[in-house]
């Protein structure tokens, strides 16, 4: 995922480049929905795939953009930098998060979104960015305009990796600064959060104790709980079932939020 376009471009987004970090471009593949136009003034939902931020591709969300550009959404799977291909730390993930959501708000006018509207979602460690972008306050890209926000308006999250404190191996020293429920504050984004009660990677108790900490602080955190069912659960291409509920609630989640309207096509 860099200049070498490891990812071929999926049918029917239009590739952009979001990044730039040395010789490292960073893609967004923006799935528009029929009739969009720039200057339009759309809701946005930006995908982090999963992959232990060591591995992964935009491709497992590409489902999910063609069913939320199909209900008036700009919705956009994004490469970031993997610890495997870059030489980064999971620190640099974040950061590429991050850059995301602020190039999406930046770009508002072009890409024909509200900056207001932008929605962060993902699943496993592409979730843990996608919460990040929504709590951590720090860790934005060096350089970068901080008087654009990288904060999302609302998560979707996917069986996310939020308490990194049985994670410290991937975040030496620094683990709390990364971690998701061990940062949370007051004026979170609303949250929604789908989640296998079986999944022995991200275990369903974290999510748990995540909405609790989150309601603590009066934050809107629901969790939609998917019984016997394990990690990565939520796929289109491993569980269509699974797929197809979690898309009918985050349509009636952001429905809720004003993103979406009229019935599930």
């Amino acid at each position: 995922m860099s200049s070498e376009g490891v990812v071929p471009a999926l049918e029917g987004a239009t590739t952009k480049v979001y990044k730039t970090v040395g010789n490292i471009r960073l893609h967004s593949y923006v799935f528009q929905p029929i009739g969009h136009k720039r200057g339009d003034n759309r809701p946005a939902i930006v995908f982090f795939h999963g992959g232990a931020w060591r591995g992964g591709s935009p491709r497992q969300f590409e489902e999910h953009c063609k069913h939320f550009s199909s209900r008036g959404m700009v919705a956009i799977t994004v490469e970031y930098r993997l610890t495997s291909r870059h030489g980064v730390t999971p620190f640099e993930c974040i950061a590429d998060a991050k850059s995301a959501i602020r190039w999406v708000r930046s770009h508002a006018g072009e890409l024909g979104v509200d900056p207001n509207r932008i929605v962060a979602s993902g699943g496993s460690a592409g979730g843990h960015l996608a919460a990040c972008a929504g709590i951590i306050k720090k860790l934005d890209e060096e350089g970068e305009d901080l008087k654009i926000s990288s904060v999302p308006n609302a998560l979707v999250l996917f069986n996310p990796a939020v308490d990194l404190s049985r994670l410290q191996d991937f975040f030496p020293k620094r683990w709390r600064e990364a971690s998701p429920v061990h940062n949370v504050t007051e004026g979170a984004p609303p949250t929604i959060i789908f989640h296998g009660t079986e999944d022995q990677i991200v275990p369903f108790k974290e999510t748990v104790h995540f909405a609790e900490v989150m309601k603590r602080f009066d934050n809107r955190c629901e969790i939609v709980p998917f019984e016997g069912k394990g990690h990565g659960f939520f796929n289109y291409a491993r569980d269509r079932q699974a797929y197809a509920e979690t898309i009918r609630a985050a349509d009636k989640f952001l429905a809720s939020l004003g993103y979406l309207q009229g019935p599930q096509q």
